[in-house]
């Protein structure tokens, strides 16, 4: 690797973190840090160009799919991503090699991806709606299958302290090309029609092979293959590290309660349709900027204090919640506007990114290495138990009105942010 490249990753990250590794792993750290960014700047931006809330959405309503079916999107994207992990994780400890279940798993998204470009151009009405959500449950477990070994494997290819950075810049990368997409439809200069929708699926498609291409060259060398074996246990046993480990249980509750983040978006976005914002550009703009802006921030944030970032994002995550719901009951004409939700959705989608950053960072630097992926199982199972409960909110939204969704995810945002700050300061360890 040239030295241009090393001397761009002597800036991105704090350098002293690399002491007390051999010299040959040393070397490599340049070159699997940029891996790992080519491979989530690329997974990253498939997520954004196919989302389930917007884009989705959009093509099931203009191929006539029932409501019924565009409902079921989220759920089965969230949940289905989170709840096979505590199954999965046994076999990604017990395997010889961590990146080859992250290259199957990206290549299950891709294919799955690929056949969704395929039902948008051949299926209308129930068939694709349908045909849709089948294949998003495919997606679905595939990206479980990533999500459950990717703490293992930034923990044998990254040291720490690089980590968080390497996931900041992937994001902020991706949500420039997520925001450069929405202007571009925005703008009318690429159509806003199905068969382009089809298209833009095909290359989200060949960003996840990309990506497996990308961590199939990345070393895993910094933790034994002992290490990884040695953690397997059956998965619904993996439920009493809750109980082992307090620090575990007080993160995973934490986690629980900033899920408010990535809850009360819809909610705000609904409340501009009820105020005559009809145009989803906006919202999509603030929150591709909002990522921009922060994600790399939140990163580098989180490799000094991952716990702080937990906090702040608890914080901030407050002022928007708190101050759309008393408008929504004081002050409604105010939202008429135009501009106030799509910026309070920009600051609620910066706190969501520090969410994000701060929780997968705490977590592979607080497991113990031979533990990681039993870690992120059982956190992960339990937060995707935590948001399909949270369907709940549309029913309460439905009968007391969105104000009060928004205030109790204040409550939660606000909880989350003190219990944080008994958690241990896991970068200092």
């Amino acid at each position: 690797m040239g030295k241009g490249i090393r001397g761009i990753y002597a800036r991105l990250v704090d350098e002293e973190a690399l002491g007390g590794i051999p010299e040959e792993i040393r070397g490599r750290q340049p070159r699997q840090f940029f891996l790992h960014v080519a491979a989530l700047g690329s997974t990253k931006t498939g997520d954004g160009l196919v989302d389930p809330k917007l884009v989705m959405s959009w093509v099931l309503g203009a191929l006539g799919a029932p409501a019924a079916a565009v409902g079921w999107l989220v759920p089965v994207r969230e949940a289905g991503a989170l709840l096979p992990q505590l199954a999965l994780s046994r076999h990604v400890q017990a395997g010889e090699s961590v990146r080859w279940f992250w290259v199957v798993g990206s290549v299950g998204q891709g294919l799955a991806v690929l056949a969704m470009a395929g039902v948008i151009l051949s299926l209308e009405g129930a068939a694709a709606g349908w045909a849709m959500v089948s294949l998003l449950a495919l997606f679905a477990l595939s990206r479980s299958v990533c999500s459950v070994s990717y703490r293992a494997l930034q923990g044998v290819t990254l040291v720490k302290s690089t980590r968080g950075t390497a996931t900041g810049l992937a994001g902020s990368l991706a949500s420039a090309l997520v925001f450069l997409f929405g202007v571009l439809l925005a703008t009318g200069v690429l159509p806003l029609a199905v068969p382009t929708i089809a298209w833009v699926f095909c290359i989200a498609a060949g960003l996840w092979f990309f990506a497996a291409f990308a961590i199939h060259q990345l070393r895993e060398d910094l933790d034994s293959p002992d290490q990884k074996r040695s953690g397997a246990r059956h998965s619904l046993g993996q439920l009493r590290l809750l109980r082992e480990d307090p620090q575990l249980l007080r993160f995973t509750i934490v986690r629980g309660l900033l899920a408010a983040t990535a809850l009360a978006p819809p909610f705000v976005v609904t409340t501009g349709l009820k105020h005559g914002l009809g145009q989803l550009g906006p919202f999509v703009l603030a929150s591709a900027l909002a990522s921009v802006l922060s994600a790399y921030i939140w990163g580098r944030f989180a490799d000094r204090s991952s716990r702080r970032v937990l906090i702040w994002s608890g914080l901030v995550a407050t002022v928007p919640l708190l101050v759309v719901a008393v408008l929504i009951r004081a002050r409604p004409g105010t939202l008429d506007a135009g501009w106030p939700l799509p910026c309070a959705l920009f600051v609620l989608m910066v706190a969501y990114q520090g969410v994000r950053l701060g929780r997968a960072t705490h977590l592979v630097d607080m497991a113990p290495p031979d533990q990681r992926a039993a870690y992120t199982a059982v956190s992960n199972s339990v937060i995707g138990v935590v948001l399909l409960v949270g369907g709940v909110f549309g029913w309460i939204a439905d009968q007391w009105g969105r104000e009060v969704v928004l205030a109790a995810f204040t409550i939660a945002s606000l909880a989350a942010a003190f219990l944080a700050r008994r958690l241990d300061e896991v970068q200092k360890a």
